[in-house]
């Protein structure tokens, strides 16, 4: 069923979001630490998307800092532990569950999944399957690991794979973000080269049926009354490719906020991307990034758990088409964090 975001989340963000309980029930001004940076491809990235979460968080009233992850942080919070940690980093040092494993065996919360449902959703066969074993729509695929792809010989490799999924082909790595390494392969003659520029960044290429259609990514979150999809964003870059420039680069992309779909199919949108939340286990938040195709049916692309909160980033868009305060929104989830039993 679809829960919209409506009156009641919009109303419970009124209250004062900057507060926790302790163990005796009673209320405490929250702390949060805002970890970003990391030493993945996306670290520039992650550091705008720290510096806008940690000003939205103190607008909201909480004290946050912003700290990189390096050797020093596990002794500052194990010296100064914070209420709970909201996590800005992107790529595998944010999305893959070893540093969410690690703030639990360091007892500190934290905001989003945990760390078995950020391993599953971040590694993208992985989470195909859940989602096809859901029945959740999500393109034909095969995952081709380096070794593979070299010892069993890649021209016969990659013509078997043209004729089992056809062209176009969508190549990408199995794990990462951002449309690095991506890309659309519309002629067979063109797959060495993608599948090349795919394994400079991860070593298992997620080759997969290119569905064509309005990019879309949905945002989900859970403020207390359970995840409600916001807005659907879709996506219409200027070069029509959603690539690293075209997501993080001012004036190379297009916005429309909600999407510009029939009533329909952004119902089946919405309710497709909270299938796909729940299905992997997540909380708290994600972003969806789906196809609508020419029929008007959704595809499930990707789930991320870490969204981006740049000035470009489609959750933040999201979260202002609701008619919400970001601040306040994180503010709910770190309050919720901090009482979340350990």
């Amino acid at each position: 069923m679809i829960r919209p975001m409506g009156t009641t989340s919009a109303e419970s963000l009124r209250a004062d979001s900057a507060v926790g309980h302790d163990s005796s029930g009673q209320r405490r001004d929250l702390r949060s630490v805002v970890l970003a940076g990391g030493l993945s491809y996306e670290r520039e990235v992650s550091l705008r998307s720290g510096r806008r979460i940690l000003d939205a968080l103190r607008s909201a009233g909480i004290d946050a800092e912003l700290r990189d992850v390096d050797a020093t942080l596990l002794p500052t919070l194990a010296a100064d532990p914070p209420d709970a940690v909201v996590i800005a980093l992107h790529g595998a040092a944010g999305e893959d569950g070893s540093l969410r494993g690690v703030l639990d065996l360091c007892g500190v919360p934290y905001v989003g999944c945990d760390a078995r449902a950020s391993r599953r959703a971040w590694d993208k066969p992985s989470a195909k399957t859940v989602l096809r074993e859901a029945g959740i729509p999500t393109p034909d695929w095969v995952a081709l690991p380096h070794d593979r792809f070299s010892e069993l010989g890649a021209v016969a490799v990659l013509d078997r794979i043209v004729d089992h999924l056809g062209l176009p082909l969508m190549v990408k790595p199995a794990q990462g973000g951002s449309g690095l390494g991506a890309a659309v392969v519309r002629d067979a003659a063109a797959l060495p080269a993608a599948m090349v520029g795919c394994f400079a960044y991860d070593s298992t290429a997620l080759v997969e049926r290119y569905v064509s259609g309005v990019d879309i990514a949905v945002s989900v979150i859970d403020l207390g009354d359970g995840p409600q999809a916001l807005p659907a964003v879709e996506i219409v870059p200027r070069n029509g490719r959603y690539d690293y420039a075209a997501r993080y680069t001012a004036g190379l992309t297009t916005w429309h906020t909600p999407a510009r779909l029939a009533e329909p199919v952004a119902a089946a949108v919405a309710e497709t991307a909270l299938a796909a939340h729940q299905a992997l286990g997540l909380r708290d938040l994600s972003r969806v990034d789906l196809i609508v195709d020419e029929a008007g049916a959704p595809h499930v692309l990707e789930v991320n758990v870490s969204p981006g909160m740049t000035e470009t980033s489609l959750l933040p868009l999201a979260v202002q088409a609701a008619g919400l305060d970001l601040g306040r929104v994180l503010a709910t989830m770190v309050a919720r964090a901090a009482d979340r039993d350990l």
